[in-house]
């Protein structure tokens, strides 16, 4: 009995210094962080040597220290991306097949590329819907039944489902679906752009109701639709109508389908315009309880605090900001060279990025991902707000006749979101305000932290992040930003 006590003894201390090298080798690992960098001296998302924290939460020479909470947390990350349009796939088109899917890819591969997670999906025509005319899927006056109704365009070589399904094949992401106008047919006077006659009200909502059957018939599932694009800008209808339209119309029927998508509220052209006009709709219970999210356009490039407190006003419905560019019909000025060349402009878009993740937004998509270099093609329809020229910026330039891709400053930094800060992930507190460096960081459904940092100012800083009673340093190149992840 005596050895075996003893050999009991012995195994003891053996499994005690297993547990305690486990421990150690575990907290070792949590220490190691991965980095990774694009800037301006030339790294785009470099993967870089990866380091560690150090104990304690002691002074960085610089004075920049942000400090992180994992205890605090705020919305869930939806995802990150761009917009399918006709113009990007007569673009990518005009490739040799290798060097489209190359541009696909880089899109929308998690591993290879940005993998962009949430994207946009006009119905029918708007500016960028260039592979013909102007069009919606029932042009027949008075079809109340949508007999007339086809998508056909859209499955055209150059039409979003073959876009579409073609980036499904490199990643998965959600889409959400606006329009700019319903058929003409169903307005007022289309020649003036007024409201939507609300005598076609229910064949309005039928409309939409085919457009998502007859994409799943096609094989795209359509996460959200959103009833109109800046309503104040093209379709007239004022929100207490739409309020209507959405209780209603749309809402019932949808219900009634069994489909599974959910509703947006429709989409403001900037952050006021949202703050000023949501309530009239979020304020009517019988709508409210049908809005899965409250989606919103960053055209006025500021007034991100009006977005925190519509937030704090609904904080069981998300929001998205789901449009901005470049462009001179937007108010981008004519002195500024479209579409932008250098790598520099991402800090820009960063800033944008930053802003309105600190001020609840839960998905961030801009418009055209890619465009020639002529920052097109656009399509022309002046009755319907679309002129000549229209030149934007996009995420991709594809040069037509040299093949060149440039991958834009907008790209990487985005990307740098898109890749690392995967739906799901929940933003986390962190404390440190510094003119021209900034810092966000998210919380994975792995368990993981990603901090983003961003350095705009000239010169390399030195920086630290302060998480669990440890430091991080970190350098971050000028014009740069650097993803973390521990």
């Amino acid at each position: 009995m005596r050895i075996l006590a003893g050999q009991q003894k012995t195994w003891n201390v053996v499994s005690l210094a297993l547990i305690l090298l486990a421990l150690c080798c575990a907290q070792a690992r949590a220490q190691t962080v991965q980095i990774y960098v694009s800037s301006e001296a030339g790294d785009r998302l470099a993967a870089k040597p990866a380091v560690r924290f150090a104990p304690g939460s002691g002074a960085v020479a610089s004075g920049l220290k942000f400090q992180i909470n994992e205890g605090v947390t705020y919305q869930r990350i939806s995802g990150f991306g761009a917009s399918f349009m006709e113009a990007g796939l007569m673009v990518i088109n005009t490739l040799p097949p290798e060097q489209q899917e190359a541009v696909l890819r880089a899109m929308f591969d998690p591993q290879q590329g940005a993998g962009f997670t949430a994207m946009k999906t006009p119905i029918a025509g708007t500016d960028f819907m260039s592979a013909g005319p102007f069009y919606s899927y029932d042009p027949v006056p008075g079809d109340v039944q949508m007999k007339h109704f086809s998508i056909a365009r859209d499955l055209r070589p150059n039409g979003l489902i073959t876009y579409i399904k073609r980036a499904r094949r490199y990643g998965q992401f959600v889409l959400q679906a606006p329009m700019d106008y319903p058929p003409d047919w169903m307005l007022v006077n289309p020649d003036t752009n007024q409201d939507v006659n609300p005598k076609y009200y229910d064949a309005l909502a039928r409309y939409y109701l085919r457009y998502l059957q007859d994409y799943e018939k096609n094989g795209v599932f359509i996460d959200y639709l959103s009833l109109f694009n800046e309503p104040d800008v093209y379709t007239k209808i004022p929100y207490k109508e739409i309020t209507v339209l959405l209780r209603d119309h749309v809402a019932p029927l949808l219900q009634k389908s069994g489909l599974k998508t959910k509703l947006m509220l429709s989409e403001a052209p900037d952050r006021d315009d949202a703050s000023t006009n949501y309530p009239v709709l979020m304020d009517d219970p019988g709508a409210r309880k049908d809005v899965a999210v409250m989606p919103y356009h960053g055209y006025d490039f500021k007034e991100y605090s009006k977005i925190g407190d519509l937030h704090r006003r609904y904080p069981d419905v998300p929001l998205w900001m789901t449009e901005v560019c470049y462009a001179y019909e937007a108010g981008t000025p004519k002195t500024f060279a479209l579409p932008q060349y250098e790598f520099a402009d991402g800090d820009f878009w960063g800033q944008q990025i930053f802003s309105d993740l600190e001020n609840y937004a839960s998905a961030w998509i801009y418009w055209n991902a890619v465009l020639d270099e002529k920052g097109g093609p656009w399509s022309v329809s002046y009755v319907h707000g679309n002129p000549d020229p229209n030149i934007q910026h996009p995420v991709v330039i594809i040069n037509r006749k040299t093949h060149q891709v440039t991958y834009t400053g907008l790209y990487y930094y985005l990307a740098h979101f898109s890749k690392f800060v995967r739906p799901g992930a929940v933003r986390i507190e962190t404390a440190g305000n510094y003119s021209g460096v900034r810092a966000i960081s998210f919380k994975t459904p792995q368990g993981k932290v990603v901090s983003e940092l961003m350095n705009s100012r000239q010169e390399d800083v030195d920086v630290a992040l302060v998480a669990n009673g440890r430091t991080l340093s970190l350098k971050l190149p000028a014009v740069s930003i650097t993803t973390a992840i521990w």
